[in-house]
């Protein structure tokens, strides 16, 4: 609690666009020569378009939320809600002690075969090992390849907005900052993502060092994954995205509550110079601080692979590197031995007595 008067700042958003540039934008997705018997059709689609822009129809669908909100007659994205209530089937199916235990195994480069590299991640192929020995292990097995942002058609994670920094409550979960239809921000992967998480009772992170850091697609999913750590499940309550109403919630008291905690991970780093120790523990942090809880010093590995040898031999390096195949099947035993303990509860009360005097 606080006794401060929430205020809400302006001045930094230049406005809308002037309608030839927005139908400049919106006709550089028809370059291809192929669409100029079209123009005539296109000229309509951007005139709805613009009409959709300079209204602001974020979400030009919408459903009363009903009973169990904070107000029931709030317009409620159709969309949002119906992510909404995938994910309250996921959890209630995530918590039955019958549902077969299940770990997501995230691919986290960009690389594929099916665009500009010509070739698979070596990503790619150490979630193939994992998968297998999870399989072994009898665990069921989700793929999310993020890698599909760069080769699929209109398959996009869009950023964060961060409104978390303007109040946690205006930050929803699942986000609802996506799709907006105003602005074209649609095809938004996220939805699908969501329910990836919620679903598994175990995550494996494989992810190569890009400059330091973890590569952008999975650096997207992760700033767009915030809502799991504090977000608000309820829209109305913050009347959409009020961040006036927002920030009196927040002061008034949160309970930022942790969407996603309970679940097990594990990580494979890899790189080929320099970054893996850092970003190895920079994601480690990320998960514990979300509430998931590490199986153990295997599951956590980081590995070079051919260290400053050619790029263009890296998968030979990693076929001699046996050492290495052997660790990423230790990361995946490592999460599958966890797993039923985590779900029994032999973990339960090792924080007894422990209350967090800083949530946030």
């Amino acid at each position: 609690m606080t006794d401060d008067k929430p205020t809400v700042r302006k001045g930094q958003y230049t406005g809308q666009l002037e309608r030839e540039t927005f139908r400049a934008r919106f006709m550089r997705r028809f370059y291809d020569p192929a669409f100029q018997a079209e123009q005539a059709a296109l000229a309509r689609l951007e005139a709805i378009a613009w009409d959709a822009y300079a209204q602001g129809r974020k979400a030009p669908i919408t459903v009363k939320a009903g009973p169990g909100h904070a107000d029931p007659d709030y317009d409620l994205s159709v969309e949002w809600k119906e992510t909404r209530d995938r994910l309250a089937l996921a959890e209630r199916a995530q918590q039955d002690p019958a549902t077969p235990s299940r770990v997501l195994v995230v691919i986290g480069a960009s690389r594929n075969d099916g665009t500009c590299p010509g070739e698979v991640s070596k990503s790619w192929r150490l979630a193939r090992i994992l998968l297998e020995e999870l399989r072994a292990a009898g665990m069921r097995t989700d793929t999310l390849d993020l890698s599909r942002l760069v080769s699929e058609y209109e398959y996009r994670i869009h950023p964060c907005k961060g409104c978390v920094s303007t109040a946690m409550p205006l930050c929803h979960w699942p986000c609802s900052c996506y799709p907006n239809h105003s602005l074209g921000q649609d095809n938004d992967a996220m939805a699908a993502i969501y329910e990836q998480w919620v679903a598994a009772h175990g995550v494996i992170l494989v992810a190569p060092s890009y400059w330091y850091q973890s590569p952008s697609p999975l650096k997207l999913m992760i700033d767009r994954l915030v809502c799991a750590d504090g977000g608000n499940p309820d829209p109305t309550l913050t009347g959409g995205k009020d961040p006036l109403k927002a920030k009196q919630v927040e002061l008034d008291g949160w309970p930022y509550p942790k969407h996603l905690a309970g679940r097990a991970y594990g990580l494979v780093v890899h790189g080929d110079v320099a970054g893996i120790e850092a970003q190895r523990r920079a994601l480690s942090d990320w998960l514990d601080w979300m509430g998931l809880v590490d199986a153990g010093a295997s599951s956590r590995l980081d590995r070079y692979i051919g260290y400053y040898r050619p790029y263009a031999t890296s998968h030979e390096e990693l076929d001699r590197d046996r050492a290495v195949q052997q660790e990423v099947r230790n990361v995946a035993r490592a999460v599958a031995n966890f797993i039923p303990r985590l779900r029994r509860g032999a973990m339960a009360g090792l924080e007894r007595g422990i209350r967090d005097p800083r949530p946030k």
